[in-house]
């Protein structure tokens, strides 16, 4: 695989922009390990998980893997504002040179059309029985990508999965001694993720299972929270043999990471709250913020207004992109 650094942040999905060229992480069945990494100032050794893409798996010079952007959705307010600020830019950057990205779909699991259907390709699937998520609506989204793998016709061998994206956590009783070490399973979530789309068709099913069976199990339901089925993708993974490239420049998360750089992806998940003289403020509203649970019930008004100075790049690149799409987007206040 090509190392050239990625362009600056480009595409934003339910909290993330992605970058458009030689976005990889490749998914392989042998599973590795990580490697020994060494403290500059006090020389300790600790163990670091990111694997890096053997060379065998390495794509040719100039070759192109195209992947399909899929992302699940609700047919709420918030839910839809992210989605179309994020096909905003999928649409502006998908063409330009070296893009790898393919055909796009949002994943619709309320059960029934919304008046976003003419605006970006959008597949509808049932969601969850009524009850079975016990109120954690997001075990929808397993349930979702089973049910559209089922029925789309996907062009492309590679699929990234763009949903908010969380680490690593103990997890034995899911995962059977027979099946080895815990350090099996891959510090990730279920995205961002770039998969074989017969590697997900193959995890899904498992995706879901253990999904339900963390949910009706009281001590892991209380450890896991709002993060669940992202765990339990890690461990579907792990349970199919299915082992994650991982890279530590897929994706930064302002306020705490405070530049672009070269990083591919911004997850937009915390709040961002600062004073006037651009000092965070986290856990406490700031004269100036922005905060995407400001908008449950209706988009952002257009134009947010910019951080004061001091305030990190990562967090005014931000502002910026989600002016400059609803600036563009037509008829952006509808909801």
């Amino acid at each position: 695989m090509g190392q050239a650094s990625p362009p600056v942040l480009i595409f934003l999905a339910f909290g993330f922009f992605f970058a458009t060229y030689n976005l990889v992480s490749m998914i392989m069945h042998n599973r590795s390990i990580g490697k020994l990494v060494y403290d500059d100032l006090d020389g300790e050794a600790s163990f670091d998980p990111v694997i890096q893409m053997p060379e065998e798996l390495q794509k040719p010079k100039n070759a192109k893997m195209p992947f399909h952007v899929a992302l699940t959705a609700t047919d709420a307010p918030y839910s839809k504002w992210q989605c179309r600020i994020m096909y905003y830019w999928y649409k502006k950057k998908k063409d330009l040179s070296g893009s790898e990205m393919g055909g796009f779909t949002r994943i619709l699991h309320s059960g029934k059309p919304d008046n976003l259907m003419d605006e970006m390709p959008t597949v509808v699937v049932d969601p969850l029985p009524a009850g079975l998520d016990r109120g954690y609506i997001v075990l929808n989204r397993p349930w979702a990508f089973v049910q559209w793998l089922k029925k789309a016709t996907i062009e492309e061998e590679y699929i990234l999965m763009a949903e908010p994206d969380h680490i690593f956590h103990i997890i034995r009783k899911y995962y059977p001694e027979e099946k080895g070490p815990v350090t099996n399973i891959d510090p990730i979530g279920n995205s961002p993720v770039i998969i074989k789309k017969e590697f997900l068709e193959k995890i899904a099913p498992t995706w879901m299972d253990v999904s339900l069976k963390m949910k009706n199990d009281t001590e892991t339901d209380k450890a896991f929270g709002w993060v669940l089925e992202m765990y339990a993708y890690a461990v579907a993974a792990a349970l199919n043999d299915v082992q994650h490239v991982l890279r530590k420049d897929f994706m930064l998360q302002p306020p705490w990471d405070l530049n672009t750089g070269n990083f591919f992806i911004i997850h937009y998940t915390y709040g961002c709250d600062y004073n006037l003289k651009g000092q965070l403020t986290y856990g406490k509203i700031g004269e100036w913020r922005f905060d995407k649970r400001s908008y449950l019930r209706a988009p952002p008004p257009k134009n947010l207004p910019l951080p004061p100075p001091g305030v990190p790049e990562s967090v005014v690149t931000l502002v910026k992109m989600v002016n400059e799409a609803t600036a563009n987007i037509p008829n952006w206040d509808t909801e």
